[in-house]
This record gives structure tokens, C-alpha cells and sequence, in this order.
């Protein structure tokens, strides 16, 4: 069994106003907390993953592949693979992402093992 503890070593700078930390992970699955202050940004990028993001909290604007839509608490959306996307947070809150595969990106900014 995986656990991973809420500790302030977990946590690192995502983008400018946000946080991550790994939540749990494998080969095949990954899933990721996302905390943002107001006005925190997930600057435009894209990715071979597979994303769903679930909104626990706060006020967030996305845009995926040019469309734009404000998503709130329990607002849930699927990022396609190589989809351009980025988000600005219009009130203090948090997401649950999940990519499918695992981000070895982030596994190696965190440095945790990818093998």
C-alpha cells in the first residue's frame, strides 16, 4: 500500500501562486494536489498525458484548446493528450488532478525514483 503523508517536504512550486504535491502514483496512473492562491496561474502547456481535474475548492478559469470555462467546487473536466491548456484561479482553492501515464516530470522534480 501507497501512503503519502501531507508534510511541507512534499510540497513544491508548480507555478507562479501554486503548489503540488504527488498524492499517489504507478506506471500507469498518477494522481496529484494542486493548491493555488488567488490570481495563481497554471501557465499554457501541454503534455502526451491524459488529465482529469476535479475542483475541491475555489474558483478557477480554464482553457483547454482555446474554449474557456470557470469551474468551481465539485466541477470536474478530462484534458485530452496534447491538449493546450492552462488555468488562472479567480478565488483561493484547490484540484485534484490524475494523468494517465505517470508524469515522470514531476516524479523527477520531486525526486522520487521513476523505475
Amino acid at each position: 500500500m501507497q501512503v503519502n503523508s501531507d508534510t511541507p517536504e512534499a510540497w513544491m512550486t508548480s507555478g507562479p501562486g501554486a503548489q503540488r504535491r504527488i498524492l499517489c502514483e504507478n506506471p500507469e496512473l498518477m494522481m496529484v494536489e494542486f493548491r493555488f492562491e488567488k490570481d495563481g496561474r497554471g501557465l499554457p502547456h501541454h503534455h502526451p498525458h491524459v488529465q482529469t481535474t476535479y475542483v475541491t475548492s475555489g474558483l478557477f478559469r480554464f482553457t483547454v484548446s482555446g474554449e474557456t470555462r470557470d469551474l468551481g467546487p465539485g466541477d470536474a473536466m478530462l484534458i485530452p493528450s496534447n491538449a493546450e491548456h492552462s488555468c488562472l484561479c479567480l478565488e483561493e482553492g484547490v484540484l485534484i488532478d490524475a494523468f494517465t501515464p505517470r508524469r515522470a516530470d514531476f516524479m523527477e522534480a520531486h525526486g522520487l525514483p521513476t523505475g
